[in-house]
């Protein structure tokens, strides 16, 4: 029988773990050199035990959850602990091979070692705007195979004792478009690890290695058994679902079928029949696919638990090698945070099949942009890439909210006066695109409208979208949410609307980029 903890201290200990990875945020964030990062926020940190299981997470971007899930066990399984000394940290983007859930997210691991051992890992995740690949921004849906998205890379040692290996640093520069920025990036993400371990050793010395190893363990089981309690409450049975991602060509669709198991003491989410891997950007890798399933399940049954493994343990899921939810290398897998978005749409209704009276409508995801080219006010070249929110679906109880990320979605619109300083656009228009919520009782949340107007040289567009063509369905008689478009010259003799997905559009100076996000679901007939 296990020994019971004090709750006062978990909970304690709980909120300085919670602490530690908000520090790490600020410091990766204010040390960061590139708009993404430093601006719109896309990175996490996180803390995990001695056995690589998440024990402190924050709510940034719930994607990187996945991202950063099983990345412990998989330096330990190439590095014998043994071998692993205080002063290394560790690097890996593959999500193929122990790394993130596509190419341009970086993890940075580190041990944290008390009394010779080791007895905790910190790390961070940071999204980082061009590694390489056919395109610049390293990432695009026409993309067909991981090849083409950018550098990979195992785990590996990026420093060794507290000493850079800058070897390695040369190889990962030298395949960015933007080496400076990946440089200041790199860096902060080591920043952000040494406040981390700087904090934890300073746990440990307060109450020591056994104790608090007991605490944090107990933590977990009372996340465990509080999640145990939200799945007791839903009805026993089987519940289904399903929905579409583009398919390999424009107009295409790709189905992803869910069917949710409601068991005693556990809920599984089996996804056979899905539809076969694409060859396209847009599949979904495991990580990606846990974190979504991870995060909506939490937000549905119960919002206000801690993200860690503790509830884990109640979730099954089952994927079918080679669909679009479980793709086998080297597929493509750069877009696959819009594809979530979908997949969160397929978990949230499943869910809410089980929740009579409550309930999602579907929603509209971010949209994808790139611009890359030369800057004439500096003279060198850049990679600015943005995503820019849509609309929430409507509650059972409430409108849906506007302009926001979706489910594992997360980050922030890049700032107007931020992106001018740093990128050669003028934004000449940036607003709520209200037609595009759902109508109904409850109405869908909006997207937004942004244009652009290109003042740089040799400009070059990649697009990367969802919702373009099969929009956000409402529930019980609510309206569907508006479509999302990209459109070039809008108001003009030249306008055109641009495909959902594309790479390396030659831009003018002078020429206008609109951005038409898509809009949420409404929830129940209009008044």
């Amino acid at each position: 029988m296990k020994k019971p903890i004090d709750p006062i201290r978990a909970e304690v200990v709980a909120r300085y773990l919670l602490g530690v990875t908000e520090e790490m945020g600020a410091a990766l964030t204010r040390a960061a050199f590139s708009p993404n990062i430093k601006e719109r926020h896309d990175c996490s940190t996180a803390v995990f035990d001695s056995e690589g299981n998440v024990i402190a997470l924050p709510q940034r971007v719930p994607i990187h959850l996945g991202s950063m899930v099983g990345v412990v066990g998989a330096i330990c399984d190439k590095f014998p602990r043994e071998q692993i000394k205080p002063g290394d940290m560790f690097i890996a983007n593959d999500p193929y091979n122990g790394g993130g859930s596509h190419l341009p997210d970086v993890n940075m691991i580190a041990p944290v070692f008390f009394d010779g051992a080791i007895v905790a890992f910190v790390a961070n995740i940071a999204h980082h705007a061009d590694v390489g690949g056919m395109v610049p921004g390293s990432e695009a849906a026409i993309c067909t195979s991981i090849f083409q998205e950018g550098i990979r890379i195992p785990p590996v040692r990026l420093i060794s004792g507290g000493t850079l290996n800058t070897d390695i640093l040369d190889i990962f520069l030298l395949n960015s478009r933007t080496p400076e920025e990946r440089s200041g990036d790199i860096r902060a993400q080591i920043a952000a690890n040494t406040v981390g371990l700087r904090a934890m050793e300073a746990l440990f010395t307060r109450y020591g290695v056994e104790s608090l190893q007991e605490t944090i363990a107990g933590y977990l089981d009372f996340t465990e058994r509080r999640f145990l309690r939200a799945i007791e409450a839903l009805p026993q049975g089987v519940y289904q679902s399903s929905d579409y991602l583009d398919g390999n060509e424009e107009g295409e669709t790709a189905e992803i079928r869910l069917k949710l198991l409601v068991e005693k003491g556990k809920l599984v989410l089996d996804f056979d029949g899905s539809a076969p891997q694409l060859e396209s950007a847009r599949n979904i890798p495991y990580r990606a696919l846990i974190a979504t399933v991870y995060t909506v399940v939490k937000s549905m049954l119960d919002p206000g638990i801690a993200a860690n493994a503790g509830y884990f343990r109640t979730i099954e899921v089952r994927i079918p090698r080679g669909t679009v939810v479980g793709p086998v290398a080297p597929a493509a897998i750069g877009a696959r945070a819009i594809s979530c978005a979908v997949l969160g749409d397929v978990i949230a209704t499943a869910i809410s099949k089980a929740m009579p009276g409550k309930g999602l409508a579907r929603s509209g995801p971010h949209q994808l942009i790139v611009l890359a080219g030369d800057d004439p006010r500096t003279g060198k070249y850049f990679v600015n890439y943005e995503t820019l929110a849509g609309g929430m679906g409507a509650r059972s109880y409430r409108h849906g909210m506007d302009a926001v990320r979706v489910h594992a979605s997360g980050s922030s619109n890049l700032p107007v006066e931020a992106l001018e300083h740093s990128y050669p656009f003028v934004i000449e228009r940036y607003e709520i695109n209200r037609p595009s919520g759902g109508k109904g009782h409850f109405k869908g949340g909006a997207g937004i409208l942004r244009d652009y107007r290109v003042t740089g040289k040799n400009v070059v567009l990649s697009l990367s979208s969802e919702r373009q063509h099969v929009a956000a369905g409402g529930t019980d008689g609510g309206g569907d949410g508006g479509l999302g478009q990209f459109v070039l010259d809008p108001g003009t003799a030249g306008e055109r609307k641009l495909p959902a997905a594309a790479a390396e559009i030659k831009l003018r100076a002078g020429q206008v980029l609109r951005v038409c996000t898509p809009g949420g679901g409404g929830y129940g007939k209009a008044d």
